[in-house]
């Protein structure tokens, strides 16, 4: 029997079969849903699951974790198979002493299979151990094997035949190294020198007006829906995150891209009201508490067909671009705005017809220009497509899916000119990765997972006098929770192992000099227009 995407059974249980050939063991694809729990845990009923170690500052951490009535299959994941979520009490057991766990954390918000626990009140710079359990039983560490690419990145067909996808699974797993997302312990990070000044939520990929997810080519891998009666999970996860940012202390939001799914007018409709619950658009000048400002993804590009015919014709090429209406920002278009005396620049990185990026000339030259005129400033440049060859190299559609390559060469050697660029912010692979460039040296390359799957969340960043602090965070709705744990199973049961990214990638620190910055005003009363929220979000409201 077909299954929805056109690839059968069979079909599937070989591209399972690669795994194991290269020495990989099949159930480990699944994660560690697939691996059985403690006697207790059979006993009890309960698979207690999937614990990961997410978010990291210098006074709290945060654990999630999946309770359900048995294990997960093994890859491929089916999603009719993911097993079913039985609600408990959610309790982190932490201290300084592995053998002496005397703290409690205790979930907000009523008894749920998606857990959340934010434990809080932490001494920077020191070591804590923790234990986290549903109804007493202890939560097993999800799992997820080391991905191997090959010298200069994968090469996937145009259209690949099952021998070739077999293959390129078999090349992903040759290490056969296993990962865990829950270490047991973590040190609490160390900020940076001199008074926190503002902070800075960075966000991508919303695909509003999505109703599929995890597709990376054609058809495959099968893709993950909402389930029936639900909010569509491009508005769950939206929703979250505008919330969870503010709530959290985020004075400004970026959006480097994907703002829709396909650019049709009431996606971009749709798109701009879910952040516009942040607050205001603002693409030039300087941002207030409570503004954004938005770059283009792929998804966002000039279309052709009758559903775009109203709009901005691109030219004479036959394309229509329908977002300058909702967003007023053409195509090529470059962003310049400052917050704190910090410099943001949004960079157009898209084409008219293919999902890799590039920069046409005159936006680079623009953007020269730019950094010419104060090459001191402090300075955050932000764009949908990756940039360094390390990022290409590791990318799971190829080189190709991130900026061109001649492209990425000339915008390093002009950050490598300009002192003041510190960092660079891109979306579009969905994961968590941190990258630099041998030629651009003191700049961080930052890829943030995506606002709309697993993880699902945003990164704040932290601006002190002295440098800035990394933080990312899931979205923390119930919904969102939810749906995060569901698109895990993404990618035959992969996602986890390319997107959540290391610790370190997510939560980290680093020491500059921003003293010429200021500190914004206390952010305008903000409140939440929308769903009920609850757990740890409603007690900060």
């Amino acid at each position: 029997m077909e299954d929805c995407c056109g690839l059968s059974r069979r079909q599937l249980l070989r591209l399972a079969s690669a795994g194991a050939a290269a020495g990989f063991a099949v159930p480990l694809l699944g994660t560690s849903r697939s691996i059985a729990s403690t006697a207790r845990a059979a006993d009890a009923g309960l698979y207690v699951q999937d614990l990961e170690l997410v978010t990291v500052t210098d006074t709290s951490f945060v654990l999630t974790w999946y309770t359900a009535d048995a294990p997960a299959p093994a890859a491929p994941f089916d999603p009719d198979q993911e097993p079913a979520p039985v609600a408990t009490d959610g309790v982190v057991m932490y201290g300084t002493d592995p053998q002496r766990l005397n703290r409690m954390a205790v979930e907000k918000g009523g008894d749920t299979a998606y857990h959340y626990v934010e434990v809080s009140g932490l001494r920077p710079g020191v070591t804590y151990y923790y234990q986290a359990l549903s109804a007493g039983v202890t939560a097993s560490p999800r799992v997820f094997p080391q991905l191997t690419f090959p010298p200069g990145g994968l090469v996937i067909p145009p259209d690949p035949t099952e021998a070739q996808l077999l293959a390129i699974l078999a090349q992903l797993l040759s290490s056969g190294v296993v990962l865990s997302a829950s270490p047991g312990s973590v040190t609490t990070l160390v900020p940076p020198p001199g008074p926190h000044l503002f902070t800075i939520a960075l966000s991508n990929d919303l695909h509003t007006g999505e109703t599929e997810s995890g597709l990376v080519l054609g058809d495959f891998p099968p893709p993950f829906t909402q389930a029936a009666g639900l909010p569509p999970y491009p508005v769950v996860m939206a929703r979250s995150m505008t919330y969870d940012a503010a709530a959290l202390g985020a004075d400004v939001l970026i959006v480097a891209g994907d703002l829709t799914a396909a650019a049709l007018p009431d996606q971009l409709t749709a798109s701009r009201a879910l952040l516009d619950r942040f607050g205001t658009l603002t693409l030039s000048g300087r941002l207030r508490p409570g503004d954004y400002v938005v770059a283009r993804g792929n998804h966002d590009q000039p279309q052709t067909g009758a559903a775009y015919d109203a709009c901005t014709p691109v030219g004479t090429t036959g394309y229509y671009d329908c977002l300058p209406a909702v967003y007023d920002l053409p195509q090529g278009t470059l962003t310049a705005t400052e917050v704190g005396g910090m410099r943001l620049i949004g960079l157009d990185t898209t084409t008219l017809n293919t999902p890799g990026g590039a920069i046409e000339p005159t936006e680079m030259a623009t953007l020269q220009a730019l950094l010419a005129d104060r090459p001191e400033q402090p300075t955050l440049v932000f764009g949908h497509h990756p940039v360094t060859d390390q990022s290409a190299d590791t990318t799971i559609a190829g080189p190709s899916f991130d900026l061109d390559r001649a492209d990425a060469a000339t915008l390093e050697a002009l950050y490598a000119a300009t002192p003041g660029v510190f960092f660079h912010h891109a979306g579009h692979t969905h994961r968590n990765l941190r990258t630099s460039s041998p030629v651009a040296t003191g700049v961080e390359f930052l890829e943030v997972a995506a606002t709309k799957e697993y993880p699902g969340g945003f990164t704040l960043l932290r601006i002190h006098e002295g440098g800035y602090m990394v933080s990312f965070y899931k979205s923390s709705s119930d919904l969102a929770r939810q749906w995060s744990q569901v698109s895990s199973g993404e990618y035959l049961g992969l996602y986890p192992a390319y997107t959540l990214g290391s610790t370190a990638d997510r939560n980290h620190v680093v020491a500059t000099d921003f003293s010429q910055l200021h500190p914004l005003g206390h952010r305008p009363g903000w409140r939440w227009h929308g769903q009920q929220q609850t757990g740890r979000l409603a007690a900060i409201r």
